[in-house]
């Protein structure tokens, strides 16, 4: 199922939640696990996947998107094969389509079933 994202991120390594990330959360969501971003970090919650995008030269201009697991319709993993080196995951949303990419290093079933936790106890 081929279309083009809307959304594209890349994942790193795992990283402990960052402090500023609990004065995004709502009353009764708790941060489950960070990871590190290009930029910035992705911070899978109970509720939702929020992603901080640091930008500009300085970084001071941060844009943060929030994806709540009840919008997710869909979605897949592949993992990294022998040329490519990277995984993926696409998650076909209420929104469009996004596409994330794992970096070596990022364990693509941890986060796959991290999704599928999220998504499927919060429908």
């Amino acid at each position: 199922m081929e279309s083009s994202a809307i959304l594209s991120w890349t994942l790193q390594q795992e990283i402990p939640v960052p402090h500023d990330v609990v004065s995004l959360l709502a009353e009764g969501e708790q941060a489950v696990t960070s990871f590190k971003t290009f930029r910035d970090s992705a911070t899978f919650t109970t509720k939702r996947l929020i992603v901080r995008d640091a930008q500009g030269l300085t970084g001071k201009k941060v844009e943060i998107y929030s994806l709540p697991y009840s919008s997710i319709l869909m979605w897949s993993s592949e993992n990294a094969g022998t040329l490519d080196w990277n995984s993926e995951l696409e998650l076909w949303t209420k929104a469009g389509h996004i596409k994330v990419k794992l970096a070596k290093g990022a364990d693509v079933r941890r986060i796959d079933s991290l999704i599928a936790w999220a998504v499927l106890n919060n429908h």
